[in-house]
Parts: C-alpha cells; structure tokens; sequence
C-alpha cells in the first residue's frame, strides 16, 4: 500500500479520477473504493497495462458515466494498474453518483 490518499478534484470543468485495475475478472464492474479513495475496476482483459486492457476501462467508464471515450484519458499509469485518468466535461459530484460511489 501507499502513503497517497487519492481524492476526487474537478479540475478545469472535468475530474482527474484515481483508478486500481483488477484484471482477469468474470465480467467488467466497478468493485467500490480502495482504502486510499481510489477506485476500484475489475476488467476482464489482461494485462492491466495493455492496450486492450485501457480500451476496455475507458470504453466501460464512459459508458457508466453517459459520455464519448473521448473525454477520458489515462494521463498517468498507461502502463500500471494503479492510474490517473482526465475526465472531461463532468464533476466529481457525478462521477462518484455515476458510478454509485456515493
């Protein structure tokens, strides 16, 4: 674990969000927050740095949350399972509702 707690922001009318990579899942879902506020998404490609991987977390996301895949970018951890993504054009507020974190 890391010392970093992730948190919610609404930077330039969007969000950066904070998201753990789970692969090899039965099915593709969110499974709620981590410890340190990220959140958590099971994936059923792999591995969590793969192109497949990425396409199916944004493809996912953007669907839950209502907008085009070309709203969401992995900014950091393209390779990871832990990363950063810029979500454009909707609020923290939203997003967690979206995506029934609240």
């Amino acid at each position: 674990m890391t010392d970093r707690s992730y948190k919610f922001t609404d930077p330039r009318a969007g969000t950066a969000l904070g998201v753990r990579v789970v692969t090899r899942s039965s099915t593709t879902e969110i499974a709620g927050k981590t410890d340190e506020g990220t959140v958590k998404v099971r994936l059923i490609a792999s591995p969590a740095g793969s192109t497949e991987a990425n396409e199916e977390l944004i493809e996912f996301l953007a669907q839950k949350l209502g907008i085009d895949t070309k709203k969401i970018e992995i900014v950091a951890g393209i390779d990871k399972s832990d990363k950063i993504l810029s979500i454009e054009g909707v609020s923290s507020t939203d997003v967690e509702a979206k995506l029934g974190l609240v």
